[in-house]
């Protein structure tokens, strides 16, 4: 499995996460590393999504912000790329970096599951409490 960061979130998480997942063969990527993206970093959601959907290697997103959701056109491109997406509850703008990327290791199980139990496409959030369960969001 394939997890892309979008610009919403610290690079830092990304590869932390990898250097946890890496072990069992899947990997982390922020946005900004992420090679064949033709604006890289600046890349507007459509074109983020439309691209995981033109590569089709098993990709699960990760973003800090909801409004991909409120959107309809990036909705739209959500269900057609077929896509496990986790969105960051809010309260993670003030939490500081380390316990981000400490909670999403320790939240790596259960998004794992999620994603091999669930047909995509499907949306989660991440809640900040780490004995708290993701989150089913509506697409």
């Amino acid at each position: 499995m394939n997890v892309l960061f979008d610009n919403c979130t610290a690079p830092v998480w990304a590869s932390t996460l990898h250097g946890f997942i890496s072990n069992y063969g899947h990997s982390a990527t922020h946005i900004r590393d992420l090679k064949g993206l033709p604006t890289g970093r600046h890349a507007a959601d459509i074109e983020w999504i439309n691209y995981l959907k033109l590569h089709p290697d098993n990709w699960v997103f990760v973003s800090g912000d909801g409004r991909v959701l409120r959107n309809s056109a990036e909705r739209a491109a959500l269900r057609s790329a077929g896509l496990h997406g986790f969105i960051l509850a809010p309260a993670y703008q003030k939490t500081p970096i380390h316990q981000v990327a400490a909670t999403l290791v320790w939240k790596w199980p259960e998004i794992e599951q999620v994603t091999n139990l669930l047909a995509a496409p499907s949306m989660h959030e991440i809640p900040i409490g780490k004995n708290t369960k993701l989150r089913q969001l509506l697409l």
